[in-house]
């Protein structure tokens, strides 16, 4: 049996009793030796205090040159009224004045004068001339006494002063202090007696008022209902370190069964940044399709309402059809980008070979080279100023599909959107970038002059910053209100009225806000405002 369980067994039941005697007891065992210590340290200061007091009172004696001229004269009387003026004034016990020999010619008690010094210990400062503080018995009883030569003009030693308070005050003194520190601490312990039983409370309540067993109960049986779960769930805390993995996700994440994940992160643990750049934006999502080690999941996120903060994921495989589905989705988008850049080149390619038909040389080259440098232009404008791939990608593409379109698609060189931070999901920015090109597209072609759409980005200051702006007719007052409903368009045809709207959701999703006003084009100018911060996301 080991020594906690053998103290358990005289302890009571309960946890909160438990708790609170436990720390009641160590802090009246803590609190009662540093109250002796203090007690200790207090007596030993007070006597020190008062053995420096009477060495310094001697001292004055000692140069009192009316002391010293009445002691050479052997005049007792005058030597005795100044004595016990300072005595008084002091409030020593006794300011005794002798010669040499030991003589008193000074003592609270008159008939004592004439009569030997009583305690032996004058030596040190009538033959070495030593001032210092002793303990010891004369007439009066114990003292502690300051004991100081008196030297003449010449520096012989003619006699000494001996100022002293009796023990018996002094231990009166001390009696009194220890009272004082006994009193601190009674009511130190008192307060921690209450202290400890709010901890216990609090402590109680912090686990729902469940005992140990009932806790441990609960653990065996949250282990075995998560262990019989077919889909896989993971818990992470706040720094995204791995607090629980059951075994399904264990399966899911390709870990063995014994490995040790728990304190690890899931970037450690396994290749799927899509989960890991999930779990990063931290707030809740609800039946996300993402790519787990190159296998399609539904994910479900949701925040751990704790001080700690923390997240709760769990995902299960997507079926074959919807994973086909998504692909062909993939296939189609790549399709429609190269449509645009096939289509876009097979012009140019035409042109340059009508060009070199006529023998136009130099045209053909000008337009060869200003293709060229326009192209590369623009990707190291994207690559100095959008480094991530995924939006620099969204851009890029927009650009070609600007360029079938007849449509100037303008990027400043000014653009910074070097600053996204890492956790927040690319997904929403490039939807929210997509689709607002796209509107734009969608207003400027069939305007007749030269359409013109305007990109920029910003990521200075505690925000990101989109803005599109488009030289097109701008946006029919009578929808200027509706404008981010789903269905809401003012463009002719179906299928329309959801790409703002799609637009509104994402940038929610990320807790900014999004804004429409009349551009300088002419058109219309939609700004997004995306705070780069965590906390602020989840606000």
């Amino acid at each position: 049996m080991s020594f906690y369980q053998s103290l358990d067994r005289f302890l009571p039941r309960r946890l909160q009793a438990k708790l609170s005697l436990l720390v009641t007891a160590l802090l009246i065992l803590l609190v009662s030796l540093v109250g002796a210590l203090f007690s200790d340290s207090a007596e030993k200061l007070l006597r020190e205090q008062i053995g420096r007091k009477a060495i310094e009172v001697a001292q004055s004696v000692a140069l009192n040159q009316q002391i010293i001229d009445n002691l050479v004269l052997k005049n007792a009387a005058v030597i005795q009224q100044v004595a016990e003026r300072i005595r008084l004034a002091t409030q020593a016990e006794y300011v005794v004045v002798g010669d040499s020999d030991g003589i008193r010619y000074s003592h609270p008690e008159p008939e004592r004068i004439g009569r030997h010094f009583v305690g032996g210990d004058l030596d040190p400062a009538l033959k070495e001339g030593k001032a210092y503080a002793s303990e010891a018995v004369g007439t009066l009883g114990p003292s502690l006494r300051g004991i100081v030569p008196i030297q003449d003009a010449n520096g012989e030693i003619i006699g000494f002063v001996a100022v002293g308070y009796l023990l018996s005050n002094i231990n009166t003194m001390i009696h009194d202090k220890q009272l004082e520190i006994l009193s601190y601490v009674a009511i130190v312990i008192i307060f921690g007696i209450f202290g400890a039983s709010l901890i216990a409370r609090g402590l109680k309540a912090a686990i729902m008022g469940l005992e140990v067993h009932e806790i441990a109960a609960l653990f065996h049986e949250r282990n075995a209902i998560i262990g019989a779960i077919r889909e896989g769930i993971i818990a992470v805390d706040g720094q995204g370190r791995l607090t629980f993995v059951n075994p399904a996700a264990r399966r899911y994440l390709g870990e063995a069964y014994d490995s040790v994940l728990r304190g690890r992160t899931l970037r450690e643990v396994c290749a799927c940044p899509d989960l890991v750049q999930a779990l990063d934006v931290g707030t809740k999502q609800l039946d996300q399709e993402l790519l787990l080690r190159g296998r399609p999941m539904i994910v479900n996120i949701l925040p751990l309402e704790m001080e700690r903060g923390g997240l709760v994921a769990s995902f299960r495989p997507k079926d074959e059809l919807d994973r086909v589905t998504r692909e062909l989705s993939h296939a189609q988008e790549y399709s429609e980008l190269l449509r645009a850049q096939t289509h876009e080149y097979s012009n140019k390619m035409h042109t340059i070979a009508g060009l070199l038909q006529l023998e136009a040389y130099p045209e053909a080259l000008d337009l060869v080279i200003n293709e060229a440098s326009g192209y590369q232009k623009l990707i190291h404008t994207l690559n100095e100023s959008v480094p991530d791939p995924v939006i620099a990608g969204v851009i890029l593409g927009k650009y070609n599909r600007a360029c079938e379109l007849k449509i100037e698609l303008e990027f400043d060189s000014e653009n910074s959107f070097t600053d996204v931070p890492p956790q927040l999901n690319r997904d929403p920015l490039v939807t929210i970038i997509g689709n607002l090109l796209d509107n734009a597209f969608d207003a400027v072609r069939d305007t007749g002059n030269h359409p013109l759409v305007k990109l920029y980005l910003t990521d200075l200051g505690p925000d990101l910053i989109i803005e599109v702006e488009d030289s097109g007719p701008g946006v029919a007052a009578e929808v200027a209100d509706r404008l981010f409903e789903t269905g809401v368009t003012t463009k002719s045809g179906k299928g329309r009225g959801t790409g703002l709207a799609l637009v509104k959701r994402a940038v929610t999703g990320l807790g900014g806000e999004i804004t429409y006003s009349d551009g300088e084009l002419g058109g219309a100018l939609f700004t997004v405002i995306i705070p780069k911060t965590r906390e602020a996301h989840h606000e």
